[in-house]
């Protein structure tokens, strides 16, 4: 039998990625200095959005772009912040395309617990790369999502290829 060890994922079936006091982990992030934004695997910053590796991932280098400001849905943003979102997901596109040549992208939101958000009160946009055959009997039958590298890893080079195509974060 083969047994996959991912520990990081205990924080998050234990609930321990969870702030303790009930605060917002994403507003939690908005104000980093290069050492938090390493820890807290923020890969580039923009005037109204964030982008972060998603800390539970359902593929590899699955991203999130986080609005700073603290709304539940996306019509109570500003138009230069959704402008801002748009804009950075293509940013973001491009780095996967260029490190991960994934053959497709799942692009969404899930507005509310009942559309599947896990953080329901503060709104984000999923970039999840996708090959063909990512999704197997581990996913289907095991309930599993098996994630071939270290999260340090994929946000190495997803940062280093923001860099390289974007300039600084």
């Amino acid at each position: 039998m083969t047994r996959w060890y991912t520990p990081w994922r205990k924080k998050y079936i234990t609930g321990d990625a969870k702030p303790k006091d009930g605060s917002c982990v994403f507003c939690g992030k908005q104000h980093g200095t290069p050492d938090s934004d390493t820890r807290d695997l923020i890969v580039a910053r923009s005037e109204y959005v964030y982008v972060v590796l998603n800390l539970f991932p359902y593929a590899t280098a699955h991203l999130m772009v986080i609005p700073y400001e603290h709304v539940s849905s996306q019509e109570q943003l500003p138009t230069e912040a959704l402008t801002d979102i748009m804009l950075t997901v293509n940013k973001a596109l491009a780095v996967l395309r260029h490190i991960y040549n994934p053959q497709g992208f799942n692009l969404g939101v899930n507005l509310g617990s009942a559309a599947g958000a896990g953080i329901a009160a503060h709104y984000h946009f999923h970039i999840v790369p996708r090959w063909a055959g990512d999704v197997n009997f581990m996913t289907a039958v095991g309930g599993t999502r098996v994630i071939p590298d270290s999260l340090d890893s994929i946000y190495t080079q997803v940062s280093d290829g923001w860099k390289t195509l974007h300039g600084g974060v």
